[in-house]
């Protein structure tokens, strides 16, 4: 595993964006909380959040899914 990360924000339409490239694992894991305790994520706007590796696959090691509690 890298030790860069990536995060990602997927949108109820369906569209998505990367809120962070190559960052430390510090600062992934406070964009991915930021993103995932937004209004926009309060109201179902943003439906998931992601936090990938900076590998050669971009493997998920974290994963925030709207009303999904485990």
């Amino acid at each position: 595993m890298s030790n860069e990360f990536s995060v990602y924000q997927f949108f109820e339409d369906g569209t998505w964006e990367r809120v962070r490239e190559w960052v430390s694992a510090e600062e992934a894991v406070k964009a991915a909380r930021h993103y995932t305790c937004s209004v926009a994520a309060q109201t179902g706007i943003t439906q998931r959040v992601i936090i990938t590796d900076g590998g050669l696959y971009q493997f998920r090691v974290a994963v925030w899914q709207r009303g999904n509690l485990s």
